[in-house]
């Protein structure tokens, strides 16, 4: 039997985008003929990965879990190309299964692609190139957020859901303080909502990116300049629009949407909590869908 070596099962896998393991298991049916692994993929259907890897994944769902303790939360956004595969059970339930391995992991994409598999043999990335071949549409696994509150406890909430913990919109919120846990969490889900609905740029002033707040600046700067007031009055009028800048993209700085007579800060004062930090995840968000795109989705939807 002809040596089955990692350079062979890597040659496979970049000719035809098959899993690691269904890549080796194929030379192993074909004794290293690599031609012959070829057209044993193909005829499992196991090799339309490959093909379908080039097309934009601007849909699918994103996930929210909370460990049992509440200590620890992850999103996990799964893209595919159409609202019909998000909607698909298998697509559904293997997405729950990696956000739920992702609470093990140290909270980015490569090592969940890395960890085993849920389902099948492999890591998951295999299991998403096998589930690609399954149901028939470029499948990425895009963004892992993770974030821990080991004195307090992290809320989710999924906004727009497609199914428990499945939908458009993922938040997570973790605090900490002297309300109790159920306290805690109540209050972290109602802050939670209120991320899913402004989508605040940081959770701080001191969070802010720089360069965004260079750029707010610049803006205001010319914007002032225009008035042709002094310097001295520009520089005051900058200041003043700086803060209402910082009220509108920062969290704490905002109105609290379910009381706007207060701030998010003010709200989780009187709830004895403290804010550790928070997550949020918008399915698609900074992927644009090419007209090709478009016009397969339409036509999946006549099919039938």
């Amino acid at each position: 039997m002809a040596q089955i070596t990692a350079a062979l099962v890597k040659d496979l896998r970049k000719k035809t985008g098959a899993g690691m393991m269904d890549a080796k298991k194929a030379l192993v049916e074909n004794e290293g003929n690599v031609e012959a692994a070829i057209d044993w993929l193909r005829a499992k259907g196991l090799s339309k990965a490959a093909k379908k890897a080039d097309r934009v994944a601007a849909d699918g769902l994103v996930a929210a879990v909370v460990s049992a303790d509440k200590k620890t939360g992850v999103l996990v956004e799964l893209n595919a190309e159409t609202d019909f595969v998000a909607r698909n059970e298998g697509f559904q339930k293997s997405l729950v299964g990696f956000a739920e391995a992702a609470l093990t992991t140290d909270g980015t994409s490569e090592a969940l692609l890395a960890a085993p598999a849920v389902e099948g043999e492999g890591t998951i990335s295999d299991q998403i190139t096998r589930l690609i071949a399954t149901i028939g549409e470029n499948i990425t696994l895009r963004r892992v957020e993770k974030l821990e509150s080991p004195e307090g406890v992290v809320t989710n909430y999924i906004h727009g859901a497609a199914a428990d913990g499945l939908g458009r919109i993922g938040v997570l919120v973790a605090l900490k303080g002297e309300a109790s846990a159920d306290e805690l969490a109540e209050a972290g889900r109602k802050v939670a909502m209120h991320i899913a609905a402004t989508s605040p740029a940081a959770a701080t002033t001191d969070e802010l990116d720089p360069e965004l707040v260079a750029r707010e600046k610049q803006v205001l700067t010319e914007q002032a300049r225009e008035s042709g007031k002094p310097d001295n009055v520009i520089e005051k009028m900058i200041v003043g629009r700086l803060q209402k800048f910082y009220k509108e993209v920062v969290l704490v700085e905002q109105q609290f949407v379910m009381n706007p007579d207060e701030t998010v800060a003010q709200f989780l004062t009187s709830q004895k909590a403290e804010l550790v930090g928070f997550k949020r995840v918008t399915l698609g968000e900074g992927i644009e869908k090419e007209e090709s795109d478009f016009a397969a989705e339409v036509a999946a939807a006549t099919k039938g």
